[in-house]
């Protein structure tokens, strides 16, 4: 998988990108991430990308031009699965959604700034735009190392465990159940015997009804009418 950033902020992503699982992932050569800086791409000496809003209003707007040219220029060089929008308006990132750019090729992400990108950018460019959450961030840059994040760390062979992605929470629509290591007890505190007895078929059956408690106790909205 390929994964081109666009940003006007790069070096925001060195910590995310430089450790754990995205970091090994590029390292085996099953995912790459290429950072494009938008001003590389300004028509202006000053390598300006924003101006002020048509008709007034505070704050300022990413202009079409460099985003254009950015975007232009690696469609030129391949074809691009999505070109993806990070927006406070977008649907809301889910695990469903996760998976499926997961199964694509190649990715662009778009980090806004300021009070967003000229409408004509959305209009015309973008395929899809996502939100990580009803908040608002100072720009798309932390939305999309969520994003890749989400994304590369489903790729075949990016975790140790080949099943581990496939229990982690809202994979079966259900938060994931307690668990435990060694000590089995500490300061009174006991592992619940179940997990200790090595009866498999017993512990998936608890591991799934404390997935469903737990779902029902936290996030009642995940749950079907019938759990």
């Amino acid at each position: 998988m390929r994964i081109d950033i666009l940003t006007i902020f790069p070096e925001m992503f060195q910590g995310p990108f430089s450790h754990s699982i995205i970091k090994r992932a590029v390292e085996k050569g099953l995912a790459e991430i290429h950072l494009h800086d938008i001003r590389d791409y300004s028509v202006s000496k000053h390598k300006n990308v924003d101006d002020y809003p048509f008709g007034g209003g505070a704050g300022m707007v990413m202009m079409i031009e460099p985003i254009d040219r950015c975007i232009s220029k690696l469609k030129s060089e391949r074809l691009y699965d999505e070109v993806i929008y990070l927006s406070p308006d977008g649907e809301k990132l889910t695990q469903p959604i996760a998976n499926n750019l997961s199964t694509m090729g190649n990715l662009v992400l778009l980090c806004g700034h300021y009070k967003g990108v000229d409408e004509r950018v959305r209009d015309h460019f973008i395929t899809r735009e996502i939100s990580v959450g009803d908040y608002v961030l100072s720009g798309g840059e932390l939305a999309a190392a969520i994003v890749a994040d989400a994304v590369i760390r489903l790729l075949p062979g990016v975790l140790g465990d080949e099943t581990s992605a496939l229990s982690d929470s809202f994979q079966d629509g259900l938060l994931s159940p307690p668990v435990y290591t060694r000590p089995a007890e500490y300061k009174g505190w006991k592992v619940p015997d179940v997990l200790l007895s090595g009866h498999d078929r017993k512990i998936h059956e608890w591991r799934h009804e404390q997935a469903i408690n737990r779902t029902r106790e936290r996030r009642p909205d995940l749950l079907n009418d019938d759990l």
